[in-house]
């Protein structure tokens, strides 16, 4: 090979692509950066490089889907639904019409208001169930199907939600003797602004029924 052939083949721009090497993650948390990040231009630039080097892209829905429940959560709940409908479009479609459905899921991720309260709230409440691994449900909401359970108290109390006025009773449902712990804190993004006031309203109405009755 002549050396003129040779520093050709060497000033082509062949993309850097190793689908078990760090490329391939390098691409991948690029655009999951840039996702998180509300930037839609870079991510629909890293998904091109991706996708120019060839990266599977189901293995791109499977981030996207994943971005969807961790960085977005409950700031837009529609988005796991668009990513979905988006995988199985590209599934019927294939390549090149579907990379358009891959292109809308990065564009809408990218610009949806984002909360990983959710992904945080898992972590704390899965912590918290390790620690407390061996506490039983208080009584009032167990099953009595046999009379000696009765004797015993199983179910003894419980009161049903939609035979309140207001379709909530108040009632406890943690361990006896425990100090309720709080694990999801709503952002003040999206649809979790909304989210936010509902457990600011069953809050007060739980304080309200279990201090003075409902």
């Amino acid at each position: 090979m002549s050396s003129k052939k040779l520093s050709e083949i060497l000033s082509l721009n062949i993309p850097k692509h190793d689908k078990s090497g760090d490329n391939h993650y390098g691409l991948i948390s690029a655009l999951h950066k840039s996702i998180r990040g509300s930037d839609p231009d870079a991510g629909l630039f890293w998904l091109a490089r991706a996708l120019n080097a060839g990266e599977d892209p189901f293995y791109i829905f499977r981030r996207l889907l994943r971005i969807s429940i961790e960085d977005v959560g409950l700031a837009n709940p529609e988005s796991q639904r668009l990513v979905l409908d988006s995988w199985n479009t590209y599934e019927k479609l294939g390549s090149p019409e579907g990379d358009i459905a891959l292109a809308m899921s990065v564009i809408l991720l990218s610009l949806s208001p984002k909360s990983n309260a959710v992904y945080l709230a898992d972590k704390e409440s899965q912590k918290f169930a390790k620690k407390y691994s061996s506490e039983e449900p208080p009584k009032h909401i167990l099953n009595s199907p046999t009379k000696l359970m009765d004797r015993f108290g199983y179910g003894a109390g419980y009161e049903y939600d939609h035979d309140s006025k207001v379709g909530f009773s108040g009632q406890n449902y943690f361990p006896d003797g425990f100090k309720r712990p709080i694990f999801y804190y709503p952002v003040e993004r999206g649809y979790e602004r909304e989210l936010k006031k509902r457990i600011t309203y069953f809050s007060k109405l739980r304080n309200k029924f279990q201090n003075n009755g409902n």
